[in-house]
């Protein structure tokens, strides 16, 4: 059966979000067309290589429309994220274009559209960002892994990760020379 994994860019206070809804915290670099030895960029693309499908909320797809599908400094990471099968949880979205890559498909019900998911062949789901239906995902027990991107930076205030208790099963703790520490949670059910 397929996971579904949540992806989340957080400093080392739990903030996945500014005060003004910003992630200037975030420490990757862009990815490139040249072979890599940086261990980071390797794990993101061995992560991204393991899921087929991303699922957004809406206000991540409107962040993401216009800058991913055109994203050229992103090399091969762009190309990958931009051809991945794409669903956008909304209630108000008609369609979800993506540039010149074929539009996601817009869900009114995300978490009977990921247990659908789950049911059929494939890799891994990827929800990118999307904090409310991250939680509401959580609260319907759909989600199975959480990849915390630990930047090294902390902001005081914003928007926290998780807003209730949780607990999680640590799988990884990995950190890289850029300061980002990989952490990666099971969900405990």
């Amino acid at each position: 059966m397929r996971k579904l994994i949540v992806q989340q860019w957080v400093t080392v206070d739990n903030i996945a979000a500014e005060e003004d809804g910003g992630l200037s915290f975030v420490s990757g670099e862009p990815f490139d067309d040249e072979v890599t030895d940086n261990p980071f960029q390797n794990s993101m693309m061995a992560f991204i290589d393991s899921v087929d499908t991303m699922i957004l909320g809406a206000n991540t797809y409107n962040e993401s429309k216009g800058y991913w599908p055109f994203a050229e400094d992103q090399g091969e990471w762009g190309r990958k994220l931009n051809n991945l099968t794409k669903f956008v949880a909304s209630s108000t979205l008609e369609d979800a274009p993506w540039g010149d890559f074929p539009a996601a498909t817009v869900t009114r019900d995300p978490a009977a559209t990921v247990l659908e998911l789950k049911e059929q062949s494939g890799n891994d789901l990827w929800l990118w960002g999307s904090l409310t239906l991250m939680r509401s995902l959580l609260d319907a027990g759909v989600v199975d892994e959480v990849r915390l991107l630990v930047c090294p930076a902390a902001r005081g205030k914003g928007t926290r990760v998780f807003e209730d208790r949780q607990d999680l099963k640590l799988v990884e703790a990995t950190g890289s020379d850029n300061g980002v520490v990989l952490l990666r949670y099971e969900i405990k059910k």
